[in-house]
């Protein structure tokens, strides 16, 4: 291959990638996301379907999602959901309506990846909220 050819082609590779690689996001663990954005919302409106499967047992579901510069929540995808059945929907739902400020230390509004783990019929008590939703917690988030 001609080297002037090679060039042309690796520098088109190049800026082919540099759009991706801008996008990318800091992950960050559901616990350590008040360093960058603040939930904003103290109630969320949630669709909840008229009959869906294992809706009246403990469960959890888990929905990661990219906190946009706006404090909008995009890109979300149901990751977990534990028993198996339609709480995934409900979650979706309620962290879809989400909407987060920037952080004292996130002046410049910047994007991050996180997850949010929704419980379902939980016990009130701490120590039983944390049991059922153990299994939806998700791996690959740095703090």
């Amino acid at each position: 291959m001609n080297p002037t050819v090679r060039r042309l082609l690796f520098a088109t590779l190049l800026a082919a990638g540099l759009p991706a690689a801008a996008q990318s996001q800091h992950r960050v663990d559901p616990q350590h996301l008040y360093d960058y954005w603040i939930l904003l919302n103290q109630n969320v409106a949630v669709d909840v379907p008229n009959s869906a499967r294992n809706v009246n047992q403990p469960g959890c579901a888990a929905v990661s999602y990219m906190i946009g510069s706006d404090g909008v929540p995009r890109n979300l995808k149901v990751e977990k959901v534990v028993p198996k059945g339609d709480f995934g929907q409900i979650a979706m739902s309620a962290v879809s309506n989400f909407r987060y400020g920037p952080s004292l230390s996130n002046q410049n509004h910047d994007p991050v990846d996180t997850y949010y783990v929704v419980p379902f019929n939980a016990p009130s008590d701490a120590a039983g909220q944390k049991q059922v939703m153990a299994p939806c917690q998700l791996p690959g988030y740095a703090n």
